[in-house]
């Protein structure tokens, strides 16, 4: 008897099992736990300051970029249509220029290459790169919904190739760094509605109510 229930037990906590995190694609570095990220400031196109904690709630794509580097122009329209796939209250890429240009050369370049999705976003001092520690142009920074990096990313990307989407798709659901998909916390419903759903075991040891010895 004792060996059913464990049996039983086994098989519900193996269908309630999260998956393993989502492979990350090539060159993206995932720390083992999220980390703080250090506080930056930069402006929106309307000359309105921020900081990361304005955007406290969302999945963050952070791109540090300039249009001077050819790489950044390279993977800027992948970019744009990662932000159409995926933009929106739970998500948003946000590409921040260090362009001593200021918004002028930002607004010429995004007409340039026909970029319709991505916010301007301005840190013309360069101070937020070296805060955050981009040893390089571009550096992309996944951050949740917390304010902790989840990892970074060093040079140009494919962003909207499909295995970076289902990759940054597969942390919408969470409010933290730590990975729960859809299709776990589905699965974790469906075992727990199968356990309750098995029928008790009869006690042979019971006494029936009405019963004669």
């Amino acid at each position: 008897m004792k060996a059913i229930v464990l049996l039983m037990l086994g098989a519900a906590l193996a269908l309630a099992n999260p998956l393993a995190a989502a492979d990350a694609p090539q060159k993206f570095a995932i720390h083992p736990e999220p980390k703080p990220v250090p506080e930056i400031q930069f402006q929106d196109s309307e000359g309105k300051g921020l900081t990361l904690a304005d955007f406290r709630g969302k999945l963050i794509l952070l791109n540090i970029w300039a249009t001077w580097c050819l790489p950044c122009r390279q993977e800027m329209p992948t970019l744009d249509r990662l932000q159409a796939e995926l933009g929106g209250p739970d998500f948003q890429v946000l590409a921040l220029s260090i362009d001593r240009g200021g918004f002028e050369a930002i607004t010429k370049f995004y007409a340039e290459i026909g970029v319709k999705h991505l916010a301007m976003y301005l840190d013309s001092s360069t101070e937020a790169a070296s805060t955050l520690g981009a040893v390089g142009l571009p550096t992309t920074l996944l951050i949740d919904r917390d304010g902790r990096e989840i990892g970074r990313l060093v040079g140009p990307a494919e962003w909207d190739s499909s295995d970076m989407i289902a990759f940054i798709r597969s942390y919408l659901p969470k409010k933290s760094g730590l990975l729960e998909p859809e299709f776990w916390r589905a699965n974790t419903a469906t075992a727990n509605e199968r356990w309750l759903s098995v029928p008790a075991i009869p006690n042979p040891h019971a006494t029936v109510k009405g019963a004669h010895p």
